[in-house]
């Protein structure tokens, strides 16, 4: 999103608004202002977490599923945990599974509590690669950010949140 004409700190989302606004005066674009540039900055980030993951061989739902059980720790989760963390079917989920224990990255066994359920865990392999992702991926993400202060890193943050859990209680 580089400046546009003369001005540096506009974007082609300004240049969109103007025209909406010289063509469409009666309509408000605040939030097409906020949700077009989160929409741009969304697509960036996708492609700079694809660059990221690259080196390991890893997709982006290869790294969402590693990354969901390196947070739960030793004891795993269930695939019904998984799947709503990563807002998927069990079938999805299913398929997501059994190509990371191919590859070594998961295995699934019998829940302690229920025999009847199943725990997913990542094998020494898994832990180790989403070890070593893990830090070029926060460094990564670091490096997007910042042309911010630390204030304004915090207060986006802020705001970031109090949007998210907005929609959240809205879709709710």
């Amino acid at each position: 999103m580089a400046g546009t004409g003369d001005d540096p700190q506009r974007d082609t989302v300004d240049e969109m608004l103007a025209q909406w606004a010289h063509e469409r005066p009666d309509l408000d674009s605040a939030g097409m202002a906020i949700v077009l540039r989160i929409q741009i900055l969304a697509g960036v980030f996708a492609d700079r977490l694809k660059d990221a993951l690259a080196p390991a061989g890893l997709a982006p739902w290869e790294f969402d599923v590693l990354s969901a059980l390196r947070r739960a720790g030793k004891a795993g989760l269930s695939p019904t945990d998984l799947c709503e963390s990563a807002q998927l079917t069990s079938g999805a989920m299913t398929h997501r599974l059994d190509r990371l224990e191919e590859a070594g990255l998961v295995r699934r066994r019998a829940s302690r509590e229920d025999r009847r359920s199943v725990t997913a865990a990542l094998t020494a392999k898994g832990r180790r690669l989403i070890d070593k992702v893990i830090g070029a991926r926060m460094a990564d993400a670091a490096d997007a950010v910042a042309g911010l202060s630390r204030k304004e890193r915090t207060e986006l943050i802020r705001l970031l949140r109090a949007a998210s859990v907005g929609l959240e209680r809205v879709d709710a």
